[in-house]
């Protein structure tokens, strides 16, 4: 006779992509297909997917401690005054993609998400209701 089990343990459903790194896994299981609810988090999200473009997700996901530093936790009114100085500083640093285009391309995603948060309505208020 079998004792019953006392502890149950869950394993989550994963994608094949994700058994590669912890890091991958934590991504999966905490963020992955997760609604954005929050300005910022969905600003980071836009940003990190553009530097994203002809690399792995995994290479953006080591580098993303390093991209909040730079990019001023992707702060959209921080990011959105951005000037060349900042530019320099950020294709100088070795943990992130120094890719201009893509440097150049965030801080007038931040501009523009700043306009369009004068006229609209934030994510997070719409979530909030």
């Amino acid at each position: 006779m079998s004792s019953p089990k006392t502890e149950t343990s869950f394993e989550p459903q994963r994608c094949f992509w994700c058994d590669s790194s912890d890091l991958y896994r934590h991504y999966h299981d905490t963020e992955w297909g997760f609604p954005v609810q929050d300005d910022t988090r969905l600003f980071e999200k836009i940003c990190l997917e553009g530097f994203q473009s002809g690399l792995s997700w995994i290479t953006i996901l080591r580098k993303r401690e390093h991209f909040r530093a730079g990019f001023a936790g992707f702060d959209i009114e921080k990011v959105a005054r951005f000037d060349d100085k900042d530019i320099a500083r950020l294709m100088a640093d070795a943990g992130i993609v120094r890719h201009r285009g893509k440097i150049e391309a965030a801080i007038n995603n931040a501009r523009c998400a700043e306009r369009l948060l004068e006229t609209e309505k934030s994510s997070a208020t719409i979530f909030a209701v």
